[in-house]
């Protein structure tokens, strides 16, 4: 499982700052030490890691001015590249920045890296000066919205959240939308004020749920993606929760910690799928939740 995490101790800076060096600074023979600059006390740093804790993916977000956030610094190890690891420290990037304030992100982009920023919806204005002298970069920009994060297959995302409403009717009352879908990545948010307690917090049962309907839909769009249809129903349910929620309910699922064969389905068979949720406090995590999930043919349904 992936989490976003925000580097607190000096041991997780020395090893975010070693690991944005060895990815970033490098390749293009720069001693250790180039990949800071004048920004770091006042950046938002956000790195991904993995199961073990070790880094995978980094990146970091500041103020030009109070309207403009500027974002910098993304890397993904090349082992866990085409996970959908960029787009989800993209994501959170962008949350910090929306929470700051910005109403739009910049970023100066290599050549190499143009088509990833604009599949995240940033556009090329103009060029930008120079990285450390030599490396040619464009300045591109992304103007937030109410909700432009990034959705794959919106047609999709759209029946997702149709069903739920219509078929799952403590979807809504618990306020949980689906926030955004890159084809290996699902975000749902919920409103903490319907599922408050006394103590302030988030109800845990909220949070199991909200997990649940995470994974739920993870698998509703992987079959729409191999255009299958079934029943989805949950077999079996753990969570581990280490703190609780008090801001931002948040539930992200990685295709990576989806293990099953779809391939029973295609002849009317059951299939049986294992799958990872992570919640979290805005970018804290809080819990982890392992599901099992059943995926039923609809023609066995129907015949019964």
């Amino acid at each position: 499982m992936y989490k976003v995490v925000t580097p607190k101790s000096d041991a997780e800076f020395e090893a975010y700052f070693h690991f944005r060096w060895e990815h970033l600074r490098q390749p293009w023979n720069f001693p250790p030490g180039s990949e800071k600059d004048e920004y770091e006390q006042v950046a938002e740093h956000r790195i991904i890691t993995n199961r073990k804790g070790d880094i995978v993916a980094c990146g970091r977000v500041h103020l030009n001015t109070a309207e403009e956030a500027q974002i910098r610094h993304i890397a993904v190890h090349s082992d866990h590249q085409r996970k959908g690891l960029g787009q989800m420290i993209m994501a959170a990037l962008e949350n910090v920045a929306k929470d700051l304030g910005a109403e739009r992100a910049v970023t100066n982009s290599r050549e190499i890296s143009i088509d990833f920023f604009s599949s995240c919806g940033f556009k090329i204005e103009r060029e930008a000066p120079n990285e450390l002298g030599m490396l040619k970069r464009q300045q591109m920009v992304k103007k937030f919205t109410e909700n432009n994060s990034l959705i794959l297959h919106p047609k999709w995302c759209k029946s997702l959240q149709e069903t739920w409403s219509e078929t799952i009717p403590i979807t809504e009352h618990m306020g949980i939308k689906l926030y955004q879908y890159t084809g290996r990545t699902l975000e749902t948010r919920a409103s903490l004020n319907k599922n408050i307690n006394i103590h302030g917090t988030m109800f845990a049962g909220s949070i199991f749920s909200l997990a649940t309907l995470t994974g739920w839909g993870m698998i509703y769009l992987q079959l729409k993606e191999r255009g299958l249809d079934g029943d989805i129903v949950l077999g079996d349910g753990d969570i581990h929760y280490h703190k609780p929620i008090t801001m931002k309910p948040r539930a992200i699922c990685n295709i990576e910690t989806l293990s099953g064969k779809f391939k029973p389905l295609e002849n009317d068979n059951k299939a049986r799928f294992e799958l990872s949720v992570a919640i979290l406090d805005g970018d804290t995590p809080v819990a982890e939740f392992e599901g099992v999930f059943y995926v039923l043919p609809l023609s066995k349904n129907e015949e019964e």
